[in-house]
């Protein structure tokens, strides 16, 4: 009988290698004993009337009797695990369905197809976006700031001026269109007295000045800043839009009820984005917002 070539015996061994040594699993698997008890394994395999596992304790291959290995218990074990993992799998994607969900807004419809939030507010429409202003509420300016502040605001302080700060130099919400449509929702009414001012920058602040008549918070209160014009039209109790009747120049504003004493008093601030720098691109935009404003 002829001798096996030397390459064909390296073949078999390694194909041997290959059948007889399981890689481990990465999961860790518990391998029931009748006893009741079980053993972490990494992997298992049925050799006969043996039980092969590779001790996640131990690091290394052991071997059992199959009498004492409860198979079912095992089997169900992992089919348990499996459902479990499942579960949470499903219950993170959940999770995250919920978080970035955006339910439609069920509230007054401006445009084809484009509705306010349901909640109260102030909102811009650019003709696309609905933009929900952020309100914020100003800081009166102490006396021992208002002389660093009458250097920076060109003319003078009249008697009973206020003067209301906003932290930062620029409102977080700013706007591109310049003839955005705003409109006010309030059950209060806020709509109907609301009215938009231009707001000064002073170094890293927004300042809006009002006069008082009284320092004692009874009498007649104006802004000192000469107000927008708006076109105002209640559309149905509570909400009000506000149009603008002239494009808005670049720089700092804010809506605000401007009856209410300093102390009560809550602003909307936006800005507005620099204009085009040719007067072509200025006209474009002029006649986009008349388009806008003529579909509402």
């Amino acid at each position: 009988m002829r001798p096996l070539p030397h390459r064909l015996i390296e073949t078999v061994v390694v194909l041997a290698c290959l059948t007889w040594i399981p890689v481990p699993a990465s999961a860790t698997q518990k391998l029931f004993l009748k006893d009741g008890t079980y053993q972490l394994v990494s992997s298992y395999e049925v050799n006969g009337d043996r039980v092969r596992y590779y001790s996640i304790e131990r690091s290394e291959w052991e071997e059992v009797p199959l009498s004492l290995v409860d198979l079912e218990a095992t089997k169900r074990a992992q089919m348990e695990e499996k459902a479990v993992q499942k579960k949470q799998l499903q219950e993170g994607h959940d999770i995250e369905s919920e978080k970035f969900y955006k339910p439609p807004e069920t509230g007054f419809e401006i445009a084809p197809g484009v509705r306010l939030p349901s909640e109260e507010g102030v909102f811009a429409f650019d003709g696309t976006r609905v933009i929900r202003l952020i309100q914020s509420t100003p800081e009166v300016v102490t006396d021992k700031r208002r002389a660093a502040f009458a250097i920076a605001v060109p003319g003078h302080l009249l008697k009973g001026q206020v003067i209301l700060e906003l932290p930062g130099a620029k409102a977080a919400v700013r706007l591109q269109q310049a003839m955005p449509t705003f409109y006010v929702q309030s059950s209060q009414g806020l709509g109907a007295k609301m009215e938009l001012v231009p707001v000064k920058v002073v170094k890293e602040s927004r300042i809006v000045e009002r006069v008082e008549a009284s320092r004692s918070g009874v009498g007649k209160v104006s802004q000192a800043s000469a107000a927008v014009e708006l076109q105002r039209t209640q559309l149905s109790p509570g909400l009000y839009r506000l149009k603008l009747l002239q494009p808005l120049d670049p720089g700092e504003y804010a809506f605000g009820d401007l009856s209410q004493q300093s102390a009560d008093l809550v602003l909307w601030p936006f800005g507005m984005f620099e204009t085009p720098t040719t007067k072509q691109e200025l006209k474009k935009r002029q006649r986009e917002a008349s388009e806008n404003s003529q579909r509402e």
